[in-house]
């Protein structure tokens, strides 16, 4: 059984995962640890950086949570007409967003999306292309998505995308809609992997708004061996 990692440890791992990871080119982000819980601080040039430093801190063993502190200071001086102009050249040229059906309001560097997106995916899609752009400090993504008229065609669409990828817990998962788009999904899978595929299933359907995810993640035992006489 592995030994449990002191907030020193993890504090350590941290930081070599932050110089590890390519996305990352700054070296003065602190990093603070009490009880599994990350905090990053410091100034970085991007909100892409920004989110990309507190990803690789999720990905670090015994990380229980992450409090991104963070500050933007881009070094592009950019003005909001020319953020705005590249705000629409990137939901333009992005093939998976519906462009036309999204405008967006642009003041001090922090980028307001608003309008009307299929599923989930296209909301998270189009929050992380701008989050790349120079001289984006922040996205406040207010985009919806719309909404399907039966909770019943909700959940016959997620459970049919379940089945084409062959989702090997599909019997064991419960999934029920609301009126709104909220759906809610319970049952047992076998890794974190198996449940990111239900719920990237489930983000890729069309009229739903919201996930409670209620899913266990509880790993199948491998088959005791025989012994041999």
């Amino acid at each position: 059984m592995p030994t449990k990692k002191t907030d020193l440890d993890i504090r350590n791992d941290v930081l070599r995962e932050l110089a590890w990871d390519s996305r990352i080119a700054e070296k003065q982000i602190g990093v603070q640890v009490e009880d599994g819980v990350v905090t990053l601080g410091g100034t970085v040039d991007s909100l892409a950086t920004r989110n990309a430093a507190a990803e690789a801190a999720h990905q670090v063993a015994c990380v229980r949570d992450v409090a991104n502190e963070l500050q933007v200071e881009t070094a592009a001086h950019l003005t909001d007409t020319e953020i705005a102009k590249a705000v629409r050249h990137a939901l333009e040229w992005d093939a998976l967003l519906p462009d036309r059906e999204i405008r967006s309001t642009v003041g001090a560097g922090v980028v307001a999306l608003e309008g009307i997106v299929a599923t989930p995916i296209q909301r998270e899609e189009a929050e992380s292309t701008i989050a790349r752009l120079k001289g984006v400090k922040h996205v406040d993504n207010r985009l919806q998505v719309r909404l399907l008229s039966e909770p019943d065609a909700v959940v016959a669409s997620i459970r049919q995308a379940l089945n084409r990828r062959a989702v090997r817990e599909a019997d064991r998962i419960h999934v029920r809609a609301g009126d709104g788009g909220q759906v809610i999904v319970e049952g047992i899978v076998q890794s974190a992997e198996d449940r990111c595929a239900v719920l990237g299933a489930i983000r890729g359907t069309g009229g739903v708004q919201t996930i409670e995810d209620r899913l266990s993640v509880e790993p199948t035992a491998p088959p005791a061996r025989r012994r041999t006489p």
